[in-house]
């Protein structure tokens, strides 16, 4: 489309592509109450939700005395990666969205996600929309920092080749809105009302311009976007 207002689109991945946020937190809950944390579902995502665990090592040592290890991150993986391969949902209404993204603008659309490669991959094949991103998908731990910070977009957005400023993103978190402010992109809030997503006043409050709960509205929302100046 030639009158598209953005240059291209960044999604973030878990809990904008994926309902992965519930599955992955569940193991994580678990995991910390064998180290002596013991921690509801929904209090692990008040507090995990949008961050690398791994970034979390010194509170998660704070809370149980346990240094956090190579190893044990790698269990967690795995125990991780085993769950969402059985469980794992799509978001409702993100893969036509995806797919109509991808053709309104040419294929400039990426995953820049906080996650690890391998998790990323395996959530976007179970949703049906790896081939959408092929060769365009961005780990924060391929990064020198992760979200809050931008790099991933930064990375993403010098691979299709866009100024970020050009860019919209699709974030439901306060740290991934973070990180696409502070890329210069515009960011635009998923917020379906549910556990696991930041609210639509903290999205605001981070700099999301617009706040939309349905995914399968997001290419009319971009596309009939007119809220200030880009790029």
């Amino acid at each position: 489309m030639a009158d598209f207002p953005f240059d291209a689109v960044l999604f973030d991945c878990d809990g904008v592509l994926v309902d992965s946020e519930p599955i992955t937190n569940r193991v994580l809950t678990e995991m910390l109450g064998e180290l002596g944390w013991q921690l509801s579902v929904e209090e692990t995502m008040r507090i995990f939700v949008g961050k690398a665990v791994k970034d979390e090592a010194a509170l998660i040592e704070a809370r149980t005395g346990f240094a956090i290890t190579t190893e044990w991150l790698m269990q967690f993986r795995a125990r991780r990666n085993a769950a969402l391969d059985k469980e794992l949902v799509a978001i409702a209404g993100a893969a036509p969205a995806v797919r109509k993204l991808l053709a309104q603008l040419n294929g400039r659309i990426a995953v820049a996600s906080g996650a690890d490669r391998v998790k990323v991959e395996l959530q976007l094949a179970k949703a049906g929309i790896l081939d959408c991103f092929e060769g365009r998908i961005f780990s924060g731990h391929e990064m020198p920092r992760s979200k809050p910070f931008p790099d991933v977009y930064l990375a993403a957005a010098a691979a299709l080749g866009v100024d970020p400023k050009r860019c919209a993103v699709i974030e439901d978190t306060v740290t991934g809105a973070t990180a696409g402010v502070a890329a210069g992109a515009t960011v635009f809030g998923y917020c379906p009302m549910e556990l696991g997503h930041s609210s639509a006043t903290a999205l605001h409050g981070a700099g999301a311009v617009q706040v939309f709960r349905d995914m399968a509205a997001l290419p009319v929302l971009l596309a009939g976007w007119t809220g200030g100046s880009i790029g």
